[in-house]
């Protein structure tokens, strides 16, 4: 969190033994000790509450995402349902002139199988 060595410790040390006092110095220095090791905890607490609201925010818009597209294909089911359901429409009746044979040639007789000969 904070970027300090060892020289500036050091340093803060001495300027605290100059003021303070070397009575007092170990009682401030577990107080301060103390302090940090509540805003560390703290830190710690927020940022893992923070992590776990993303979480729980990116499961929430992926359930989301997938009732949408259940949903989707919910109605896209139902669509081809409706339109299964519906009656088939017969092929389309012509008048007796104009009727086409099975092999789409109109009024055109199917020829009868040649006789070939039979092997013994």
């Amino acid at each position: 969190m904070f970027d300090i060595g060892f020289a500036e410790v050091f340093l803060l040390s001495i300027i605290g033994l100059l003021v303070l006092g070397p009575e007092r110095l170990p009682g401030v220095a577990r107080t301060l000790g103390g302090f940090v090791r509540k805003a560390r905890l703290s830190w710690y607490n927020l940022k893992r509450t923070v992590e776990a609201e993303l979480a729980e925010a990116e499961a929430a818009n992926t359930l989301r995402d997938a009732k949408r597209e259940f949903e989707s294909a919910q109605q896209e089911m139902n669509q081809l349902g409706q339109a299964l359901q519906q009656p088939l429409d017969g092929p389309a009746k012509t008048s007796a002139g104009d009727s086409e044979g099975p092999d789409g040639d109109a009024g055109t007789e199917p020829s009868e199988p040649q006789d070939s000969p039979q092997s013994s």
